[in-house]
């Protein structure tokens, strides 16, 4: 009878961890959740770190309120024809009236532009937004591609940076035009990217309530830059002033920003994300055994016990895997999610910033409102941050979207007379932006699990850049005056609403990495 020879490439000692040469192969939700810590000291401070980009997008979008708004006025002496009780310049007599503050307090009286030029700040906000739009699309794409989450996070600070202070040595209406049109370029580019940098490391239990708390940074922003705005009241050095924070970002903040293992995994740099995985873990006060591997989420799950030093090579120089808005459009699961994304984005874009833009109209400080326009959305996220993960993400929108819009309407509703009314339409109005923030900080988080990591960003592109075409489009509702406003955003509300109905929850659902892997994963569930 034959002996039994033993088998050389068995160990001889075994592992430290006891796991006796066998690799334990996950994907990284779970190597999260079993190993690493879903949300321990290391998300906390690289979450703060890269989610301070969204103090800087406040900054360059909402600039604009204080530099190109119109200064006040008064009678010079220096001719007839002018009383301070017209209701506007152009019914004053050229030459008998001066800028409080100068003609270098705002851009609309450096170049003049009032009475028949006013359309002009209108175009010059929408192409701003427009900017944006395309921003978002371009490193959407990149960010998912070929410069990474970190990589387009520092390429359009970069460009903040340049074009903020560019733009304060525009020596015409057209070249600020042109430069306000190149920093929405780069704007659009920054939240998506910090949004999605900040909440890939997360783990899925928390991930939504980490999502929701990163537009605090956003309202923040707006708040300390009415500050900035007091404080530097000519609107080329305050342009200059709201871009020095970009620098400062560059220069102290995002070199200790870590790159997402989940983009590192899914371009084939394996080694990467382990690193970035064990520094998760180690400053977590957790424990990775060496024997514990990365896997896409479709091979996790089948994956031997036991794998040899080439075939473990192997999986280490796997390539990259790549995939586009093509890819999202041909999967039947994806595209029908895309298309509700985006229309869901364009309507509550419309609500927001169309309840917003009359900040600039009120008779009051100026520099005070936007402050509390910014505190007063903040409870709105910590509302929506409570309930996110007791009701769902699915339930959640349609109620915030329809909380907005119910009260829309109840505006239109009201007589436009002086007194209770005119503070009854003012409440519907801060109820409506109050339900569409809480509405906007979900959408993110809410779009981000909708799609997997090999084409999120550029999903969550894709719907900013909807988005950005609802503000575009704003200022031209909000010129019919009357009623005609709170009725447009009122069925915006509502339809957003309606949509939403289509949408499938994702509570506690994994961040899928490809699309194979969610098409399996979904089919597996049910859920379409």
């Amino acid at each position: 009878m034959e002996s039994k020879q033993p088998d050389l490439r068995s160990p001889l000692l075994a592992s430290p961890d006891g796991s006796s040469g066998k690799a334990e192969k996950l994907c990284i939700d779970d190597m999260l959740k079993k190993y690493c810590g879903e949300f321990g000291f290391w998300q906390l401070r690289h979450f703060v770190l890269t989610s301070l980009a969204w103090a800087l997008e406040g900054f360059h979008t909402m600039v604009m309120i204080f530099a190109d708004r119109e200064p006040a006025w008064r009678c010079s002496g220096g001719g007839g024809g002018c009383s301070t009780e017209a209701d506007s310049v152009c019914h004053v007599e050229p030459g008998s009236w001066v800028w409080i503050g100068g003609s270098g307090s705002s851009t609309v009286a450096e170049f003049g532009l009032i009475c028949g030029e006013k359309y002009k700040v209108g175009l010059v906000q929408a192409l701003f937004f427009g900017g944006c739009m395309i921003g978002a699309g371009v490193f959407g794409h990149l960010s998912d591609s070929r410069l990474g989450r970190k990589g387009s996070l520092l390429v359009v600070c970069i460009l903040n940076a340049i074009f903020g202070c560019v733009t304060a040595l525009s020596p015409d209406y057209w070249t600020y035009a042109l430069f306000r049109f190149l920093t929405g370029f780069s704007t659009g580019g920054v939240g998506l990217c910090a949004f999605v940098l900040a909440t890939e490391p997360v783990g899925p239990s928390k991930r939504g309530i980490a999502g929701m708390s990163t537009f605090y940074f956003f309202s923040g922003g707006i708040a300390l830059l009415s500050g900035i705005a007091y404080i530097f009241q000519t609107w080329r050095v305050l342009y200059i002033a709201s871009s020095i924070p970009s620098i400062l970002f560059l220069v102290i903040v995002l070199p200790f920003v870590s790159e997402s293992p989940r983009w590192c995994l899914i371009r084939g740099k394996t080694s990467r994300a382990m690193k970035i995985m064990h520094e998760i873990a180690s400053s977590n006060g957790k424990h990775l055994p060496d024997g514990v591997l990365l896997a896409l989420d479709e091979e996790a799950s089948d994956i031997p016990d036991k794998i040899e030093s080439n075939h473990k090579a192997a999986f280490e120089s796997k390539g990259a895997i790549t995939g586009s808005l093509i890819d999202v459009l041909r999967s039947p699961l994806t595209r029908i999610r895309l298309f509700l994304a985006v229309a869901i984005n364009f309507l509550c874009s419309v609500v927001y910033y169309g309840l917003s833009l009359n900040v600039v109209n009120l008779n009051t400080n100026l520099y005070l409102n936007v402050l509390l326009n910014a505190v007063a959305e903040m409870p709105a996220f910590l509302l929506t941050a409570l309930l996110l993960d007791k009701f769902g993400r699915k339930p959640l929108a349609i109620g915030t979207l329809w909380f907005s819009g119910f009260f829309c309407i109840i505006g239109s509703l009201l007589k436009y007379h002086y007194g209770l009314w005119n503070v009854a339409r003012m409440v519907c109005g801060i109820l409506g932006i109050f339900g569409m923030a809480g509405t906007y900080n979900l959408l993110f988080i809410y779009t981000v699990e909708l799609f997997p990591t090999v084409v999120r960003n550029a999903a969550l592109g894709c719907a900013t850049q909807a988005a950005q075409m609802g503000a575009i489009l704003v200022p031209f509702v909000v010129v019919l005056g009357g009623g005609i406003p709170f009725v447009v955003f009122g069925v915006c509300g509502i339809a957003g609403g309606l949509l939403a109905f289509y949408l499938p929850e994702t509570l506690n659902r994994p961040l899928y990495d490809t699309m194979g892997g969610m098409e399996d994963g979904e089919g597996a569930q049910g859920n379409v």
